[in-house]
């Protein structure tokens, strides 16, 4: 193995987010790898022992550096995931080489984009194709950058209007015996969706678009018998969706529209698993063109750190109950 030294200057913007204290920093990150042996000195970094370790890391900053100056501060946990895409094996170093572009600007200034490279591989699908079908679990921005690119649509004047739905999957209370008128009703399962709206637009304007019909949140069964033209479409939770109800929302498409699909086949809520449509839709439509599909892991997931270590406990759990079996 090709052995090397190498002396790193960082700026001071880079050298607060790698040489700051606690068990997160980014130099013990660098600590971590193997066949690589790291010195801190002032603003530098000494580096001796891999080469091709050494070409990571300088990657890694340079990386991190256009990050900072493209958006200034960010957490920590932004550099541990930007981190954890360099030391990925079966990510090329060429995939994370550029930041990955704004999308919108929240109703509070804040600029929300891809985070992970998962994430970037999302955006661009959703971008070249009519329709994307994301799948992956709770916390990896399937509903969140969907909304987010059907708003930046909207803005842009690409979609006159923007439709977002789920089903309705009755969760141990029959909604027929809740209280209330069906918007009343249905509220509570669209939750979600009326959050990701206000961040991205405000308050205000999201009631103003819902009067003026500009955007539409309904559930899936009200979308039977209509076709949408120049419109974004989301059908989120798309687990609890059947066959029959998969090939009815498809087939909804008119001129100018896209769709996209988010689902997350660990949390079916159906009576029966197998009836769900996400397990076995990439088997009929796979092959279609300008239709892509979307697997999101717990590499792109951007909730709290312990999100991430919880579904890869969940995952490693069910992979032993197969070996069982």
């Amino acid at each position: 193995m090709s052995q090397s030294q190498e002396k790193l200057d960082l700026s001071e913007e880079v050298s607060r987010h790698i040489l700051g204290a606690g068990t997160e920093s980014g130099l013990v990150m660098i600590r971590g790898l193997s066949d690589l042996s790291v010195r801190a000195r002032g603003n530098c970094l000494m580096l001796e022992g891999s080469a091709v370790k050494i070409r990571l890391v300088k990657q890694f900053l340079d990386v991190l550096s256009r990050r900072i100056e493209r958006a200034g501060a960010i957490d920590q946990n932004e550099v541990r995931r930007l981190f954890d895409q360099f030391v990925d094996e079966d990510i090329s170093s060429e995939s994370v080489s550029e930041p990955f572009c704004d999308l919108i600007s929240s109703f509070n200034g804040r600029l929300v984009r891809a985070m992970t490279v998962g994430q970037q591989q999302y955006v661009e699908a959703v971008e070249k194709n009519t329709i994307t079908i994301a799948r992956g679990p709770a916390g990896t921005g399937k509903t969140y950058l969907a909304t987010a690119m059907a708003i930046k649509a909207l803005k842009e004047k690409r979609v006159s209007r923007v439709i977002l739905s789920r089903p309705v999957v009755e969760a141990g209370e029959s909604l027929g015996y809740l209280p209330g008128d069906v918007k009343e009703k249905v509220d509570p399962h669209f939750r979600p969706l009326y959050d990701c709206l206000q961040e991205f637009i405000g308050m205000g304007k999201f009631e103003q678009y819902i009067r003026q019909g500009i955007i539409e949140i309904t559930p899936l069964a009200y979308m039977r018998g209509r076709t949408f033209n120049e419109a974004f479409v989301v059908l989120d939770e798309a687990q609890n969706t059947t066959m029959p109800q998969m090939r009815m929302i498809l087939t909804r498409l008119g001129y100018g529209t896209k769709l996209v699909v988010t689902g997350d086949h660990t949390q079916i809520d159906l009576p029966r698993i197998s009836d769900s449509s996400l397990l076995t839709l990439g088997d009929i439509i796979g092959s279609v063109e300008s239709v892509s599909f979307i697997d999101l892991c717990g590499k792109d997931v951007i909730r709290h750190e312990v999100v991430k270590r919880i579904i890869g406990a969940f995952d490693e759990y069910q992979r032993r109950e197969k070996e069982k079996k």
